[in-house]
């Protein structure tokens, strides 16, 4: 009974469940969604909570994004005061968010355009950037407020050239899984990261893709007409070329 009541008190007040990328695009018909390894990088992604429907993508400043235009939903995840969290900064975001959530704090590492690994662990312990080296200069400080300062600190430093180095080239494409990232480094370039997998009775696959753009904005779930891209097919998107299997990569 008090369950009852509680449903009937949640329902007239106007809540509903979080809505996430796995219950907001439904596989088309013919297809069936492809469920990531419970844990696993991909089942992060599938579970990222977004805003309501019809949420405008916003940039940095607060303003519709240009990209707006092609907006399936909207992760609801923080942009940050400053224009950094751009399109590598959003993919290397998601990443070490979700092993921030795990604790696997030894994980989150990324390498700047010059090389030099900044590590969490390092920073976590109160060690700062400084010339091309770690400097000693704080205390032991593991929370969130600190881990969003390290990311500060990579998006300042790396980028799409960085992190195409460190990603996994996939050789076989028909292996695509939620988590993989297309990608082309470069002063711009850009990537996109798979975000969900459906998968038809022929094992043809179709994927959700998400980005930031620039200037930073809101990480969007993005579309053409259809949130969902077809490998082979073209994207018809701005960097629309680079969803190819020659650009896929994976952590």
């Amino acid at each position: 009974m008090k369950h009852l009541v509680a449903l009937a008190l949640i329902t007239c007040l106007g809540f509903t469940p979080a809505d996430k990328v796995s219950t907001r695009f439904k596989a088309p018909d013919g297809y069936k969604l492809v469920s990531a390894a419970p844990g696993s990088f991909g089942a992060y992604l599938q579970n990222l909570p977004l805003l309501p429907v019809g949420t405008h993508t916003k940039t940095y400043k607060g303003s519709i994004a240009a990209t707006d235009q092609y907006t399936a939903a909207v992760v609801d995840m923080s942009i940050g005061k400053q224009d950094l969290q751009q399109c590598a900064d959003a993919v290397m975001r998601l990443s070490a968010e979700y092993l921030y959530q795990k604790q696997d704090y030894k994980a989150i590492s990324f390498n700047f355009t010059s090389g030099f690994k900044c590590d969490f662990v390092h920073y976590a312990n109160g060690y700062r950037y400084s010339n091309g080296r770690w400097v000693l200069k704080g205390k032991k400080d593991y929370s969130y407020e600190n881990f969003m300062r390290y990311l500060t600190l990579v998006f300042s430093y790396a980028g799409t050239l960085s992190l195409e180095k460190e990603l996994k080239p996939v050789t076989d494409a028909n292996s695509l899984q939620a988590g993989d990232v297309f990608i082309k480094g470069g002063s711009p370039g850009h990537c996109f990261i798979v975000v969900g997998v459906a998968e038809n009775v022929a094992h043809k696959k179709i994927f959700l893709l998400a980005q930031s753009f620039m200037p930073a904005q809101n990480i969007q779930v993005i579309q053409n007409g259809s949130p969902w891209f077809t490998p082979g097919q073209p994207a018809n998107i701005p960097y629309g070329e680079l969803v190819d299997k020659r650009y896929l990569r994976r952590f």
